[in-house]
């Protein structure tokens, strides 16, 4: 879904242009639904982080509660990754590259635009 990797808040999916595929379902989740994931930007000094891995928060037990998307070095230290999170895991909880409570943890980072926590259902 667009609105998983943010798309909408920048602009990137148009609730007014003609048909397109998929649109009815990405315009039911704008206007009706709830959107349980976000694309959030995050750090950590974890070894052999890789698009695609999975990521884990103590509500969701060994099951994931997200996934990377995108890996990069970080500046400062470590990798800075680009990750869809649940957003009730990534607001209340640790997220860990493993369901071991010992796993490395990621450190969330602001991203360069807003995301609000819970938007309202928007009216065209």
């Amino acid at each position: 879904m667009p609105q998983m990797l943010n798309w909408e808040l920048l602009g990137g999916v148009s609730f007014r242009k003609g048909c397109y595929t998929g649109q009815e379902i990405v315009a039911r989740m704008q206007y009706l639904g709830r959107l349980k994931e976000r694309l959030y930007r995050a750090r950590t000094d974890a070894d052999g982080i890789a698009a695609g891995g999975s990521l884990y928060g103590r509500q969701f037990g060994d099951q994931a509660c997200g996934t990377i998307v995108n890996v990069a070095p970080s500046p400062e230290r470590g990798v800075e990754l680009l990750a869809v999170i649940q957003v009730g895991s990534a607001t209340a909880d640790t997220i860990r590259t493993a369901p071991a409570n010992d796993a490395p943890a990621l450190e969330l980072l602001p991203l360069p635009y807003d995301v609000p926590l819970a938007r309202a259902p928007q009216r065209a």
